[in-house]
């Protein structure tokens, strides 16, 4: 039971992050850190052996190289990094990995085409008053958090701690 109490962590937070990106531009250092504890926990509730926690941390080193390049190169913003980077370590480098990384960018360029879309009904919408909207289509990046979460929630049935939590209740 309490490795799906740590398992809901993970999708709470990365709503919190997608909402948070999409109403402020900002992605609270807090959430990135309660995703890196609950992996953690979750590991350790489900009987995760060293060498599973072990594939979980290098699947965060190697995306946290990845987006800190990303980052240096002006492309990718640092929440948007240390989000990808905590939700790293609940995929491991079991292949589910890949799955995440491909559903976040799909996602990304979903958001991006709706945000340029969007971008360019600027004045009607504007005019509208839809308060969200403001910051979305006045600001210069795209909120990228609400990719992460989404392809993060595509995604997460492939992860080893889910497929844990489904055969510890015999699913």
């Amino acid at each position: 039971m309490l490795l799906l109490v740590l398992l809901a962590i993970f999708p709470l937070c990365l709503i919190w992050a997608a909402a948070s990106d999409l109403r402020t531009m900002t992605i609270p250092n807090r959430l990135s850190l309660l995703l890196v504890i609950g992996a953690v926990l979750a590991n350790v509730a489900a009987g995760s052996g060293f060498i599973d926690i072990g594939y979980d941390i290098a699947a965060g080193l190697l995306v946290f190289l990845l987006c800190f390049c990303l980052f240096s190169a002006g492309i990718m913003g640092g929440g948007d990094a240390k989000l990808l980077t905590a939700c790293a370590l609940w995929y491991g480098l079991n292949g589910s990995l890949l799955a995440f990384l491909l559903y976040v960018s799909i996602m990304g360029g979903v958001l991006t085409v709706i945000v340029v879309v969007l971008r360019s009904w600027q004045r009607p919408l504007l005019a509208a008053g839809i308060p969200v909207l403001g910051l979305l289509l006045t600001a210069k990046k795209i909120p990228y958090a609400i990719a992460i979460a989404a392809g993060a929630l595509l995604a997460f049935p492939a992860s080893p701690l889910y497929r844990i939590a489904l055969a510890q209740f015999g699913f």
